[in-house]
């Protein structure tokens, strides 16, 4: 038993004394010659006397383990405080461990403080900064078709500035979710709306990279929150349209599944593990210089919490597949 041993380990300076005192005890009866029946009487008088002891010591222990165990998990959930202390030792430890709590408390305060100081701060400005894009795009479509080189340069604005506004919204639905504020409305969609909203927003990417998307309308309802499934398949349509130069794009079920397919450049064996991982890129990232890995991160956090799962098959050369299971 590892109370027993640890018992034992705790009080051995004590048992290593008294077992050497029966022996001195025993040594100096011998060496004087005298009598041993009453040597022996007193020798097992102090046997009994120390094992009794011993015992209602080691029970008294086991119990302020089992007292102290329970305690802990007590404090751990906030639900008790600390027991009693028996001495001066426990005293002055739960002294040292109320300063730790307390400080602890004071550091995690300040930190959750500093965190809803900078959501705060990037939730405004992501709202503010929305005001701009929209007075830019107000602008640029203001300048007639007919400026000829003058327009292709104005419809390759709108293409960077479109990515600016992208990556607004993943910003804000970065902040949205990892507040505590639960944002998710589970109810029954259409899938197909949900679809639509998605290709919609990537359509002049598809015209502009002249991709052929190969959808039909798909007749299912699914479970899920609009806003954020809607997020998700823009992120998907988004990486599909950035790493495909020429050729198709599919939306369709398979086995109840939801499947966006490209014929892009695919991904390499190596970082299909990785490629939810915060912040990781891998290769295809590398080459591009400017992906930032939160993008795939988000799809599996915010698939997560609404219950679904995903799946990624590609092949380099020939394409990937995001498989979304509902």
């Amino acid at each position: 038993m590892s109370w027993v041993k640890a018992y034992a380990r705790r009080h051995r300076l004590g048992i290593f004394l008294f077992l050497l005192f029966g022996i001195i005890f025993a040594m100096v009866v011998f060496l004087y010659q005298l009598p041993m029946e009453p040597a022996i009487y007193a020798i097992g008088l102090c046997c009994a006397v120390g094992g009794a002891v011993l015992v209602v010591d080691s029970v008294r222990y086991r119990k302020k383990v089992e007292e102290l165990e329970w305690q802990l998990e007590a404090v751990k959930n906030g639900t008790q405080k600390l027991p009693p202390p028996g001495d001066e030792i426990e005293r002055l430890y739960q002294m040292l461990l109320e300063n730790a709590q307390t400080e602890w408390f004071c550091q995690v305060g300040e930190i959750m403080k500093e965190k809803s100081e900078v959501t705060d701060y990037f939730t405004l400005w992501t709202h503010q900064i929305k005001t701009p894009i929209a007075a830019m795009h107000l602008l640029l479509q203001q300048i007639p078709p007919d400026q000829g080189q003058c327009y292709g340069q104005v419809r390759e604005v709108e293409a960077e500035l479109f990515k600016i506004e992208q990556y607004v919204d993943m910003v804000l639905q970065y902040l949205r979710l990892n507040s505590n504020v639960n944002d998710f409305v589970l109810q029954e969609y259409g899938l197909d709306n949900i679809i639509r909203q998605a290709v919609r927003k990537y359509a002049p990417m598809f015209i502009r990279k002249k991709l052929t998307l190969h959808y039909e309308p798909l007749q299912r309802k699914v479970v899920t929150d609009e806003k954020w499934l809607v997020f998700v398949l823009e992120q998907i349509l988004s990486n599909a349209i950035k790493y495909t130069s020429s050729g198709d794009i599919f939306i369709y079920m398979e086995n109840g599944c939801l499947v966006v397919k490209d014929t892009g450049i695919g991904i390499l064996p190596e970082d299909l593990p990785r490629i939810f991982d915060k912040g990781y890129t891998g290769y295809n990232g590398r080459s591009d210089k400017k992906a930032s890995g939160i993008g795939l991160y988000l799809v599996k956090k915010i698939l997560g919490k609404l219950g679904h799962k995903v799946l990624v098959e590609s092949v380099p050369g020939e394409g990937t597949q995001v498989k979304l299971l509902f």
